[in-house]
């Protein structure tokens, strides 16, 4: 199938290779040139594991290519994928600008039937907003259906998911382009559920609250656990047993971050707010997470006393592992936190340096994680990247002024780091 993708960020480039590895033409349209002329050399703006193969393959393979245009893309496509940024806004609702300023584009280059699928996570009704504003500044009248078909992409294993989907989403207001959206997923072999289209723009919020919600849950729990001298690594791997509950998303940490499940929180509190339901419990979720960072911090400060000229080294800036991506990532606010109480940080991550270099100023970044320690008053983890786990402990408690860790992420243990002569400081045991 001829399909096209409006934006070429974590989700719309990963969706356009997919769909390309697959066998469909994909046109990818970004209106920064600059990124379209990085992809079209071979290069990817963005780090997510296994992409960048991909698209070179499908590119030189002339099932994907990439354009500024977006008339180009609608008019040589049957399905068009909007898959543009909703950032935050200071209300916690979303700037839906640029999902309606593609919408007018995608009306004015409108000249036969098409599918306009909503692959950008948005409020409720949004998908009513699209077609309303196709409709409105159509010249042609011609006929199109707007479809909601939202994401389920995890930064850092989104390839997998795309190609390997636990389900697929198709929400429309009428029965025409079902059948075309079943037959551009029938390669990945993934449960269908067809359903109208308010519905499926809830789905993706409600999953990602859900989910939000499950890992509030375990670190409040983790701070009773600490209270009651109980171990959370062991309360979860408990309670996570249950197939009714399951393991996943049961990890104590410095909190959730990223671009996803803050900004859905917020927005779904706003979208209930507006609808005239008062969702606490997600208002509470907010809270638990921010708090987990706050005592994090104190945990630091009670330890090192004064943070001022204290030198400490930071593993992780990237929000999680396996990505490049720093938005709203709690090892950056962890950073900015220690910097303002007067530290001095040496820092350090597998991918995600550059995109930090950005955002954290005055800080000295580290090319190999073992010598971030050298000289430091204490070392933090603050991303759970796989690595960090190799890193070389007993050097580490050589180079260092004082063998402090705080581990954000509990990735070692506490009686072996004890044993080798650590303060060690861990999440929820």
């Amino acid at each position: 199938m001829k399909v096209t993708i409006i934006g070429t960020g974590y989700v719309g480039l990963v969706t356009g290779t997919c769909f390309a590895e697959v066998g469909h033409q994909v046109i990818c349209v970004d209106c920064a040139a600059d990124k379209i002329k990085l992809l079209q050399a071979g290069g990817i703006p963005i780090y997510e594991p296994g992409l960048e193969e991909l698209v070179k393959k499908n590119t030189a393979a002339g099932r994907l290519r990439f354009t500024t245009s977006t008339k180009e893309g609608v008019e040589k496509s049957d399905v068009v994928f909007i898959a543009v940024p909703t950032p935050p806004l200071p209300d916690g609702s979303v700037d839906l600008s640029f999902i309606e300023g593609v919408a007018r584009e995608i009306a004015a280059s409108l000249t036969r039937y098409k599918i306009v699928v909503d692959k950008s996570t948005v409020p409720v009704k949004t998908g009513e907003k699209v077609a309303e504003t196709i409709k409105r500044y159509s010249k042609s009248r011609v006929e199109f259906d707007v479809v909601s078909n939202p994401e389920f992409l995890r930064e850092g294993f989104a390839v997998e998911d795309f190609l390997h989907p636990d389900r697929v989403v198709i929400g429309s207001r009428s029965q025409r382009p079902v059948q075309a959206m079943k037959e551009l997923y029938a390669p990945f072999h993934a449960p269908i559920i067809v359903t109208d289209i308010n519905s499926a723009e809830l789905i993706k919020h409600a999953a990602n609250c859900f989910l939000s919600l499950k890992i509030s849950y375990i670190n409040a729990l983790s701070v009773i656990c600490e209270a009651a001298g109980a171990n959370i690594q062991e309360v979860a791997n408990g309670i996570g047993m249950d197939a009714r509950i399951g393991r996943q998303f049961l990890d104590a940490s410095l909190g959730f971050g990223g671009s996803c499940f803050p900004k859905d929180l917020s927005a779904f509190i706003k979208i209930s707010e507006q609808l005239g339901y008062d969702f606490a419990l997600l208002k509470d979720v907010q809270q638990i997470n921010a708090q987990q960072m706050d005592r994090f911090v104190k945990k630091i400060n009670e330890t090192l006393w004064v943070l001022k000229d204290k030198k400490i080294g930071v593993l992780g800036l990237a929000f999680k592992q396996n990505t490049d991506d720093v938005r709203m990532s709690p090892a950056i606010d962890l950073c900015q936190r220690l910097k303002k109480e007067g530290a001095h940080l040496r820092v350090h991550d597998p991918k995600a340096m550059e995109k930090a270099k950005a955002v954290l100023k005055d800080v000295t970044f580290v090319a190999d994680m073992n010598e971030v320690a050298d000289g430091c008053d204490a070392l933090i983890i603050a991303t759970e990247w796989p690595e960090f786990k190799k890193l070389d402990i007993e050097k580490a408690r050589k180079v260092m002024t004082h063998p402090i860790m705080f581990d954000g992420r509990n990735l070692f243990d506490v009686a072996e780091m004890e044993q080798m002569g650590f303060i060690y400081k861990s999440i929820g045991r």
